[in-house]
């Protein structure tokens, strides 16, 4: 699935991702491929991703936390979810 993680300053990831795991506000879940239509607000915790290969730009790079070669995280304080066409757009604080 595709994965849009964006800032009010920027597009901090955007790529082909296996799963999703986001902090909402009714607790934590997850999104794999060909996840249901979902709308969702986020709370302050860590978006983490897992995908066979990641790329960022050298400018968001120091953002994210490397958990190992295919997992990362980022760390949020509030944001919305919208998954549709499985593809995921993330907007984040």
């Amino acid at each position: 699935m595709l994965l849009e993680i964006v800032s009010p300053e920027a597009k901090l990831f955007s790529g082909e991702v296996t799963s999703v795991s986001l902090p909402g506000v009714n607790g934590s879940f997850q999104m794999l491929n060909f996840h249901a239509p979902i709308v969702s607000t986020l709370k302050q915790g860590a978006v983490k991703i897992a995908a066979s290969s990641f790329k960022f730009d050298k400018d968001v790079e120091d953002k994210f936390t490397k958990i190992n070669d295919q997992n990362y995280s980022l760390d949020i304080n509030s944001g919305t979810i919208e998954m549709k066409d499985n593809k995921v757009i993330v907007l984040v604080d």
